[in-house]
């Protein structure tokens, strides 16, 4: 059966509605130009009558009636003059005329004398990049035109480049890092330091925009946030690279609500970054983003602290449910990372017995465990001067088995400990994370690749930058997580932090329950969590005239 064609409407019919449109809008515009005159006398008609109107709302009562014999006398005058009124309406269309003009005021020609002189100089220090001695005809000339290679330019408030397109010849050599570099370096000098611009490269195209970058929030709060199981919030970065948004309240009372775009972090089984690891300088916020990163695991699974700095910045999570140790001296970390380890082979024993036998995996391998380190170099160095164990050394089977095991290890360092990590460390933790100031090197030798924007020196706590394993570098803001019993921080920081934190552990007065083996530590550190749980709760709970009861039958009741 032969196939009908279709109708010219629907065969050439989007190029017919283009004419159409084109047309009209042409029309339309032709119309406009026509009717010009008429439009602005039409509105001054309405600016006078509303004028008009407007006075005689505010005349009082008792003077209206001379306003109106005073306006009678005028249009009798006119009316018995030669010529009167054909004078009169051609006084009514000037005066509405004139009233009816545009009054925006013009915009300017070109850039003012200031931006001018901007523009001229950032030409003149481009030219030496973008320039050949061979070229017949160069783009980048001393003493050329600018107009022709920056084709969209726009200037803030304070007279400083907000916007620039610019375009360069061809055979520059922008595939190249370090000739993109030393561009990027000139423009953030010349366009103004202690801003954040975002380069973007068209290859293609031979053009580089240059974008000034807004300040990311700082006043987000630790809060629940809106994800999935797996899932961790690092911060939040720029809408421009995240195409998901999280509901959050922000504010100094969190009055204001608002959706931004957050990086996370998807850890677990089909994690291909199952590893984290936080880099900064001392008071940069790799310690807050340890605090937000436990406050967001322990919805779903357990934590073992490790703390090197031994400053008790994670005091508040002690005793608290599903944090199995928080650990300061030495030995404790290295008695607690042994039964990690060991957890971590038991777990992978008991999912590959389920998975020859056909069975799902067994419930206690597939709760989460976290293992958070902050300054782990200090106990390699403590662990070296006396011939102990390392414990980076007991992290090899957590990182090369913790995705199996549903172990997650996050370790934070700062930059003049970065040489005693060890290589597991260095090679299992694909998600990387840099906060506060850092030079381009820096950022480089730990995220693997340079960011798209420019460092500044001055940058508030927890702002950096984030890669995850082999994706783009995002600018990173973490969300304020403060030590809670710190006096420092504001009350609404601070109620922010215990509202989230679990409840304590079960009471001295009441059984506990039986301990899964999955998350049962061994008897020295179980009797030394037990014992400051207890200690904690019998000072809170008892009342001032009950007699204390004996700690060692505390202990023992706890570790029945």
């Amino acid at each position: 059966m032969a196939r009908r064609p279709l109708p010219r409407i629907l065969s050439n019919g989007s190029a017919q509605l283009a004419r159409s449109r084109e047309l009209a809008r042409t029309a339309a515009d032709s119309a406009t130009d026509v009717l010009h005159p008429l439009i602005t006398i039409t509105r001054g008609l309405r600016r006078l009558a509303s004028a008009g109107r407007r006075r005689w709302v505010d005349t009082p009562k008792e003077r209206r009636g001379a306003l109106l014999l005073a306006v009678a006398a005028v249009l009798l005058a006119v009316a018995l003059a030669p010529y009167g009124p054909l004078l009169a309406v051609l006084a009514l269309m000037a005066a509405a005329a004139w009233h009816g003009r545009d009054r925006a005021p013009a915009a300017p020609a070109g850039p003012a004398p200031g931006q001018l002189q901007r523009l001229k100089s950032l030409y003149e220090a481009l030219v030496p990049y973008f320039s050949a001695s061979d070229d017949p005809e160069p783009l980048y000339a001393r003493g050329g035109d600018w107009g022709k290679v920056f084709s969209e330019y726009e200037f803030d408030g304070d007279g400083r480049l907000a916007h620039l397109v610019i375009s360069y010849p061809a055979y520059f050599t922008d595939a190249e890092p370090d000739s993109r570099a030393r561009i990027e370096h000139l423009l953030g000098a010349k366009c103004g330091r202690g801003r954040e611009y975002h380069f973007a490269w068209d290859e293609e195209a031979n053009q580089l925009t240059v974008r000034v970058l807004a300040p990311l929030s700082t006043d987000i709060a630790a809060q629940p946030f809106v994800t999935a199981p797996g899932e961790t919030v690092l911060g939040f970065t720029d809408p421009t690279r995240v195409q998901r948004t999280l509901p959050l309240t922000h504010g100094a009372h969190g009055e204001e609500r608002t959706d931004v775009p957050p990086v996370v972090w998807r850890t677990g089984v089909r994690s291909t970054e199952p590893h984290l690891l936080a880099v900064g300088q001392p008071g940069s916020g790799t310690s807050t983003l340890l605090r937000s990163i436990a406050l967001q695991a322990l919805h779903h699974g357990d934590v073992v602290i490790v703390d090197g700095g031994g400053t008790g910045e994670y005091a508040c999570l002690t005793g608290r449910d599903g944090v199995l140790a928080v650990e300061c001296a030495l030995s404790g970390a290295v008695t607690s990372l042994e039964w990690a380890a060991a957890e971590t082979e038991r777990r992978l024993a008991a999912a590959s017995k389920a998975h020859q036998a056909g069975d799902p995996p067994p419930e206690d391998t597939r709760r989460p465990l976290w293992l958070l380190l902050d300054r782990p170099s200090v106990f390699t160095h403590l662990a070296a001067a006396d011939d102990g164990t390392d414990p980076q050394s007991l992290l090899q089977a957590p990182l090369r088995h913790g995705r199996a095991a549903n172990v997650t290890v996050v370790v934070a360092e700062q930059f003049d400990g970065l040489d005693a990590l060890t290589a597991p460390v260095r090679q299992h933790t694909r998600a990387r994370v840099v906060l506060g100031p850092a030079t381009a090197g820096q950022l480089e030798s730990v995220l693997g690749a340079p960011p798209h924007t420019t460092p500044v020196e001055q940058v508030p706590p927890g702002r950096g930058y984030a890669r995850l394993g082999t994706g783009p570098v995002h600018r990173l803001q973490v969300p304020a997580t403060p030590d809670p019993y710190d006096d420092a921080t504001s009350e609404a920081h601070r109620q922010a932090v215990l509202d989230l934190l679990p409840p304590r552990t079960t009471p001295a007065d009441e059984e506990p329950g039986p301990v899964p083996e999955a998350v049962r530590l061994d008897k020295a550190a179980t009797e030394k969590v037990a014992a400051a749980a207890l200690a904690a709760e019998t000072e809170v709970s008892e009342p001032a005239s009950a007699p204390p009861a004996p700690e060692g039958a505390a202990v023992a009741e706890s570790s029945s």
